[in-house]
């Protein structure tokens, strides 16, 4: 559905995309990371033709957008992070309007509204002025216009910017259902909410992509090694057992008399099997022991750090 390869886009000397590739197939939910400059907002550009790279192909449905950009564009869905509207239209006024910049004829143009109207959950104030809606209907609107020409592609920049966490959770359920039929790109800083909605993470870094895969995927790939141990036993024991394996360990205790362990060890695998036979040897009772789980946060800033250095 959408295919990048090798593109490069400079500002004058500043190379802000430097070969940037990816593929996303129709129906998959991606989100689009990366720090502020590293060129993430640019490639987004230069996926809705806003902006042309200097080098490198976009193919958006089978198409090449830079041969045929205005075919192109009838294929992308955009909603930008400061989406334009007239607070003084109408929600069904300025969704006639924008239908008809789209060259919708009359008869698409009823249909099309009618249609993202439902979509968009928006017929409960189809005839209220866009000025006197929250942020959150604001967002549905400038969603449901980037959604009249019923496009297969739609890309989301920071679709929840603003919202209160009511209307987050809508938003991730209204871009749940946009997906069902379409290939959905969602650029956000909101780390939490981009593990939510999407089912597979590209981060940028530096107009390079740095890391591409599952949010499962990518924790394995930048996996501590530790594990997590919590058993039934006073610290210090515990500490001491793990000791004896060559582990290096910290950990506190709780009121009701269990533990709770980091272990760090040569090898996760390894370290477990050892601490569970450890245990059961000292006729501890474990409650858990697994791998750490590394956040998105921590994710995040591990894959900047192995490419680019320490965060500030």
């Amino acid at each position: 559905m959408i295919e990048v390869s090798n593109l490069h886009r400079w500002f004058g000397s500043l190379h802000a995309v430097r070969g940037i590739d990816f593929e996303i197939p129709k129906g998959q939910i991606v989100g689009l990371l990366g720090p502020n400059g590293a060129g993430k907002t640019t490639t987004l550009r230069l996926l809705t033709g806003i902006l042309r790279p200097q080098s490198g192909s976009i193919r958006i449905n089978g198409t090449d957008a830079l041969a045929h950009p205005t075919q192109t564009r009838r294929a992308i869905g955009y909603l930008p992070e400061s989406a334009p509207s007239y607070p003084e239209m109408s929600v069904h006024g300025f969704l006639s309007y924008r239908a008809k910049i789209m060259s919708l004829s009359a008869k698409e143009r009823a249909g099309q509204i009618h249609k993202v109207l439902g979509l968009c959950r928006l017929e409960d104030v189809a005839r209220r002025r866009i000025g006197q809606l929250s942020k959150g209907y604001r967002q549905r609107v400038a969603l449901a216009s980037a959604l009249l020409h019923d496009p297969p592609v739609l890309i989301l920049d920071e679709p929840t910017n603003g919202l209160d966490p009511t209307q987050v959770r809508e938003a991730r359920s209204l871009i749940g259902d946009l997906a069902q039929n379409r290939t959905v790109i969602v650029s956000s800083h909101i780390l939490p909410e981009i593990e939510r909605t999407c089912e597979r993470l590209i981060i940028i870094g530096s107009g390079r992509v740095l890391a591409d895969g599952t949010p499962d995927e990518l924790r394995r790939s930048t996996s501590s090694g530790a594990c997590i141990v919590q058993c039934r036993a006073e610290l210090d024991r515990a500490l001491k057992i793990i000791g004896q394996l060559g582990c290096k360990a910290e950990g506190e205790s709780t009121a009701s008399g269990w533990c709770r362990l980091r272990v760090q060890g040569a090898d996760a695998g390894e370290t477990r099997i050892a601490i569970g036979a450890a245990m059961a040897e000292a006729n501890i009772t474990l409650r858990e022991l697994r791998d750490e789980v590394v956040g998105l946060e921590e994710l995040f800033v591990s894959v900047l750090e192995s490419a680019e250095g320490p965060q500030s």
